[in-house]
């Protein structure tokens, strides 16, 4: 229904619906605006990967050969962030055929999965060191694949020259930085593994600091094979071998075979796109949560946002409410839809996103209950525990198709446990850990073989009604990531910001009966205004937003990349 090749009709209808809450205004710059900035621009979050994507770039290649060299070069420089062992999802915009496609390298469950993995023997979940830590916590991979299937398609250099920075960098080795230093000396339950100690330990015996420099000759083997095979490098042989008997080890052995791994395939398909004011945005389907993004936007269609600011309380009170009606129904519907079905046209409709916005009232009430959009079947309450531990990065290139892509081992180092010079995820974390409720009725998140758990990553491409591309963004945050996106959206398709700009506005996440934010951040008042209406904070969300986008102006690209990490834009 809102996949982008069937928008059509259909999105006439709804675009008049969301238009119809705000004054008619011009996208932000069309595709064929003047260049007189850069043509190319790589955001991402570290410096070392963003020269990565640039190199490749000014070799003549594609927006995603540029994003197989910038992961590469963050599995390596960012490993307690992504990895070649975790997964992913990536948004692609073509701008020949003005179509975004998206693709599914989210790891699955082993064949040997079972709904109750993450209980121990009195039926309780266990505790969160216990269950991150563990064999069980790892799925297959999905990363490298999804990479290599997003390449043999829209690529122009040969996969096997786009390895080179992450290849001498694990060699000769890299400066370790001061988020990676603060990580390896953090209170993780990963860093205390074997593994994690034997890689950041020095000969002295005292753990690596910002400044060290830090070889990695296994990862640059790695990165050789996958060079050379592909993701069979990983999939099949030798090194999947290892990652089997890494996951068999004790404590709390997991069952992923060779036999899971060589059978991982990603999956493609269109975008789920939907109009907001004069734009269509686009993120991809369940298991991710990008609709859920796309109904947050649709509750604030009926709302006059885009009249206020960033200085006006009742903007962010409005961003609190529709924050939390689309919390309340992403935990209870979504899961992985090969296994459960995702209601997205009922959630999406825009008379069920009216139906939402009316439960705004005047003040903060109770957390709200999930909706009964249509579609919708009887799931269990989620228990859910999605940590931090993921990276985004966008890429545009010469031709003006662009990535936006989320990234993810999980948690802070995966699991903890490494093969070939990279960790392993703890994805199947994501999974609800408590399967089913009382009655016995599962959850839309539940464990089963060969499924894949919910995610919180949504990488977001804007586009203007005649397909010409307007924006990339993501972030990283568990599952803050929807509400940092959020708030990145409204900030540039409603307030005119620049991407810059709008990522420095204070992060707040509504999640339930939990407000969290920056409060040093916002205008004068604001911060009081809204504890006048119930929204009062309590921490600052967990783990941080790591913002990075690009944008079309009337001077041509713009980038920005989110100051509370050490992430750069740059291009040429």
């Amino acid at each position: 229904m809102f996949q982008l090749k069937r928008l059509a009709a259909l999105s006439l209808a709804l675009g008049l619906t969301a238009c119809a809450t705000a004054p008619a205004q011009a996208p932000i710059a069309s595709a064929s605006a003047p260049a007189a900035g850069p043509k190319v621009l790589v955001s991402a979050a570290n410096p070392l990967a963003v020269e990565a994507g640039v190199n490749v770039l000014r070799q003549g290649g594609s927006a995603i050969d540029a994003a197989v060299a910038v992961q590469a070069v963050l599995g390596l420089v960012e490993p307690q962030s992504s990895g070649l062992g975790g997964g992913a999802f990536l948004t692609y915009y073509d701008a020949k055929t003005k179509k975004v496609i998206a693709y599914n390298g989210r790891e699955t469950a082993p064949a040997g999965a079972t709904p109750d993995m993450f209980l121990d023997a009195s039926g309780k979940p266990l505790s969160y060191p216990e269950a991150v830590t563990s064999g069980k916590a790892t799925g297959v991979p999905g990363a490298v694949a999804m990479l290599s299937m997003a390449q043999a398609q829209h690529g122009k250099l040969a996969w096997k020259d786009l390895f080179a920075d992450a290849e001498r960098l694990a060699d000769q080795g890299f400066i370790v930085s001061p988020r990676l230093a603060g990580m390896i000396a953090g209170p993780f339950p990963q860093t205390a593994t074997p593994d994690a100690k034997a890689y950041f330990t020095k000969p002295g015996g005292e753990r690596h600091q910002a400044g060290d420099l830090l070889k990695n000759p296994a990862y640059a083997d790695t990165v050789r094979k996958i060079a050379a095979q592909g993701p069979k490098a990983i999939l099949e042989g030798p090194l999947a071998q290892a990652i089997v008997a890494k996951v068999s080890e004790d404590p709390r052995p997991g069952t992923v075979t060779l036999a899971d791994l060589k059978s991982y395939r990603p999956k493609v398909g269109d975008a789920i796109c939907g109009p907001y004011r004069v734009y269509v945005v686009c993120v991809p389907n369940a298991p991710s949560s990008g609709a859920a993004l796309l109904e947050a936007l649709g509750i604030l269609s009926h709302t006059d946002i885009a009249d206020r600011g960033p200085n006006d309380p009742q903007a962010w009170f409005l961003f609190t409410q529709a924050s939390r009606l689309m919390y309340a129904d992403r935990d209870r519907y979504f899961g992985d839809p090969a296994f459960t079905p995702v209601p997205i046209e009922g959630l999406l409709d825009p008379a069920y996103t009216a139906e939402r916005a009316k439960l705004i009232g005047e003040v903060a009430g109770p957390a709200p209950a999930p909706g009964k959009p249509r579609g919708a079947g009887k799931l269990a309450p989620d228990a859910t525990l999605e940590p931090g531990g993921t990276s985004h990065f966008v890429v545009i290139d010469a031709a003006g198709n662009a990535v936006s892509m989320t990234t993810t081992v999980e948690s802070i180092f995966g699991t903890g446990r490494m093969v070939g010079g990279f960790f392993l995820n703890n994805q199947l974390t994501d999974f609800s850990w408590s399967p089913k409720n009382a009655d016995g009725v599962q959850a839309a998140n539940a464990v089963a073989p060969g499924k894949r758990p919910r995610s919180s990553m949504a990488p977001t491409i804007v586009l203007d009604r005649q397909g010409k591309f307007v924006a990339a963004l993501g972030s990283p945050g568990g599952n803050s990531i929807l509400a940092y996106n959020l708030k990145a959206l409204v900030a540039v398709l409603d307030w005119k910001m620049p991407m810059q700009e709008a990522f420095n506005l204070p992060n707040l996440i509504a999640r339930g009966d939990n407000f969290a934010s920056e409060p040093a951040r916002y205008a004068p008042g604001v911060v009081e205004a809204l504890a006048a209406k119930g929204v009062v904070f309590r921490g600052s969300g967990g783990e941080g937003s790591g913002l990075h986008g690009v944008m079309m102006t009337p001077n041509g690209l713009e980038g920005g990349a989110d100051e509370r990490r050490e992430g750069v834009v740059k291009g040429f």
